[in-house]
């Protein structure tokens, strides 16, 4: 019996290429493209990624390759599991991840579930990733990389799933676009969060919520006042533009308390920590940790991974050390972890 994916397709030239390699392999596939939100929702285009201006886009290449397409609407979904999780995040403190939510709930959860229900065998993305199978184990591999956000994936969810782009670069992906006759192969990637399209979160928040944000003192290291904020959505761990301070010296947030609805700056050695608490942990492996280990772990997206020891604190939890101290560890976003190339897991970062 012949083998049945289901492509999640952006209208990017990633995903495009992708359900090309996967028609080639002669597996029958389905198009898709996940309606996350509506276009007054937020108001403006921009370089985002899953945009509803893409999905004409993602059309014209299905059809090119002669797969059916779907557009399935995932709006709810997107606003419980995504936008309002970024929102919460925001408002207590923190600075979140999206796309670790969208990639957790959306492409592996949701639509997920559908591929089951249309009898397909495997989802087919176009992560920058590779699945490896050792043992009775699925591994996930680092490729260019995009392997940071997906590794919340299970073994179940790894064992079908499909990423045809692993192995290649970048230029190689834009040159078969283009000998495909694909509209999108000169499309620009997709650079901001798809409901921030102008990159004002801030903004986005206060619309959704209608609720301003409310002002409050920045204090320094010592706890005295230096100035007002504009509230604390608008700011991060490490932030150094945009503070409006009169300092002699350049300063940069090292902490956002909601308690007391403070910003606390400091010079940048203020922003460097061994030390931090990582809870809704997870192991792709599905072994839950009960000794210390040693590995690499990651805090953002564009960091280097650094040696660091994991001591488990509950099945949830565990504490990350590192051999060094590192800049702007930051509560919201998420510590990934990795054995050479291989992702093991991660979880939130929560102080």
């Amino acid at each position: 019996m012949s083998k049945k994916a289901l492509i999640a397709m952006s209208g990017g030239v990633d995903s495009s290429v992708a359900a090309k390699l996967v028609t080639d392999m002669g597996i029958e596939c389905i198009g898709c493209t996940m309606k996350l939100y509506n276009n007054e929702d937020i108001g403006k285009a921009g370089r985002t990624c899953c945009s509803l201006n893409d999905t004409e886009d993602a059309r014209s290449v299905a059809k090119r390759l002669g797969m059916p397409y779907y557009v399935f609407n995932f709006t709810g979904d997107f606003k419980e599991k995504v936008i309002d999780r970024f929102i919460n995040s925001y408002e207590n403190g923190m600075t979140p991840n999206p796309c670790i939510d969208c990639n957790r709930y959306m492409k592996f959860d949701k639509l997920y579930e559908r591929a089951k229900v249309l009898g397909c065998d495997y989802i087919v993305t176009g992560h920058y990733a590779r699945i490896e199978k050792s043992g009775d184990k699925y591994l996930l591999k680092k490729a260019l990389d995009e392997s940071y956000v997906l590794y919340n994936l299970t073994q179940e969810q790894l064992a079908h799933t499909l990423f045809p782009l692993g192995e290649m670069k970048k230029t190689e992906t834009r040159k078969i676009a283009d000998e495909s006759g694909f509209i999108n192969a000169d499309k620009p990637d997709s650079q901001d969060i798809c409901f921030v399209p102008d990159g004002n979160y801030a903004e986005v928040i206060e619309k959704y919520t209608g609720k301003k944000s409310n002002p409050g003192p920045f204090k320094d290291q010592n706890g005295n006042t230096v100035g007002t904020h504009k509230g604390i959505i608008h700011y991060t761990i490490g932030q150094r533009k945009g503070l409006g301070l009169s300092m002699p010296h350049s300063v940069y947030v090292t902490s956002v308390s909601v308690k007391d609805n403070t910003v606390t700056v400091g010079d940048e050695k203020d922003l460097y920590k061994s030390v931090c608490r990582v809870t809704d942990f997870h192991m792709i492996s599905g072994d839950i940790p009960t000794e210390p280990f040693r590995c690499s772990v990651k805090t953002r997206y564009r960091q280097a991974e650094k040696p660091a020891t994991v001591i488990p604190v509950d099945d949830d939890t565990v504490e990350i050390r590192f051999d060094d101290p590192q800049r702007a560890i930051t509560p919201g976003q998420s510590a990934v972890l990795y054995d050479g190339d291989t992702v093991l897991g991660g979880g939130i970062i929560i102080f």
